[in-house]
């Protein structure tokens, strides 16, 4: 009875729930090249899969004016689009310049995020920080760079560009795994704590705006990223705190913080696969 009140009462988090389900279980179908048949000139799971993003969308639109309800799901449409399906097929609403617009739209919480890196040392012991700060010390210029990157994207999404930030953000996310790798290697366990969460920050962050690329990225393209990784997700994983992700995930884009772990989950998930 719980699980039918619960529906009844947030009809809209139920309905994006399911739809998300429709778009999960498209993408691996679409991945495992299962069609389900024709559609028109597409097939029958890149019409599900485009159907279901739209009534996403719809669903993810800002209350009326003069409402005071603070429930409505803000649903991240478009993280849903470069995470859940990871680019493997065209989805409706994911142009590049609106993907562009959501990375920009890191870059804010990103510089947030490195300067409570670069604050967190005065919280570790002091054998424990210089280790900390070597490495972290590149995330200051790999931020300033990427959000330059970002803004030049949007302003004008050419291939050329593209190419900068796919090969900027592979380097940022191995400075970034690299710290983490370090980080867990911290004997005390308070300093371990500090800096893990610090790093957490900067790393939630990093991967959403590397799934955002990836998602406008071609096969080739993404497989010469994946080429150039030395440090995989899979290395890394134990140390991330999915509590965490989730939440700023959730804040960034306004929705429950459930949405928030099925995005990251499936974006992790993808991203092994394809060889991060």
């Amino acid at each position: 009875m719980n699980l039918i009140s619960n529906i009844w009462n947030h009809p809209r988090t139920s309905a994006a729930g399911l739809l998300i389900a429709a778009v999960t279980v498209a993408g691996v179908l679409s991945q495992q090249g299962i069609t389900l048949g024709s559609a028109g000139t597409g097939t029958v799971v890149s019409l599900i899969t485009a159907l279901a993003t739209a009534f996403l969308g719809l669903l993810a639109k800002d209350p009326d004016p003069g409402t005071t309800s603070n429930n409505t799901p803000k649903l991240g449409a478009l993280m849903l689009c470069a995470v859940l399906v990871g680019g493997t097929m065209p989805l409706a609403g994911c142009s590049g310049t609106k993907v562009a617009q959501d990375i920009v739209n890191w870059t804010p919480a990103l510089q947030t995020a490195v300067s409570v890196v670069d604050s967190t040392a005065s919280l570790l012991a002091p054998a424990d920080a210089p280790v900390f700060q070597a490495a972290t010390v590149s995330f200051d210029a790999a931020t300033n760079l990427l959000v330059a990157q970002c803004k030049a994207y949007l302003a004008n999404p050419s291939a050329a560009l593209l190419a900068q930030l796919q090969s900027q953000i592979v380097t940022f996310q191995q400075q970034v795994n690299a710290a983490l790798l370090q980080s867990a290697r911290i004997l005390n366990p308070n300093s371990q704590t500090h800096a893990l969460a610090a790093i957490n920050g900067v790393a939630t962050i990093v991967n959403a705006i590397f799934a955002l690329i990836e998602s406008v990225s071609t096969k080739a393209s993404a497989a010469q990223m994946a080429a150039r990784v030395n440090i995989k997700l899979s290395q890394v994983q134990p140390y991330l705190d999915e509590n965490q992700a989730a939440q700023i995930v959730a804040d960034h884009y306004s929705e429950p913080v459930f949405l928030a772990r099925l995005q990251i989950a499936h974006a992790q998930s993808f991203a092994i696969r394809s060889g991060f």
